[in-house]
């Protein structure tokens, strides 16, 4: 009877670690998905600010002025998006 008592509570106690080994791989992949996706949003703004200053350039025939200034354009909304985002990823979370 003990034995049998035993070896259920051990087949119960292995399930909840499988659980709880999955949960974190999961909370792994979360975060690592995230992580991309912020750094994804900061590169794009940044790009599409010097792709537009360097159209400009060539448009208006003033280089380097149009690229220098999108381009910290691009800097200063990518970290907004990327403000935004985490704010929203922590709104999510609760």
């Amino acid at each position: 009877m003990d034995n049998n008592n035993f070896k259920t509570r051990l087949r119960i106690a292995k399930k909840e670690i499988l659980k709880k080994s999955l949960n974190e791989n999961e909370k792994r992949g979360l975060f690592m998905g995230s992580a991309f996706r912020l750094g994804t949003e900061l590169v794009a703004a940044v790009a599409v600010g010097t792709i537009i200053g360097f159209i400009l350039d060539n448009w208006f025939d003033t280089k380097p002025w149009f690229i220098i200034t999108f381009f910290f354009i691009g800097v200063i909304a990518g970290i907004l998006n990327v403000i935004r985002v985490a704010n929203n990823m922590q709104k999510e979370d609760k």
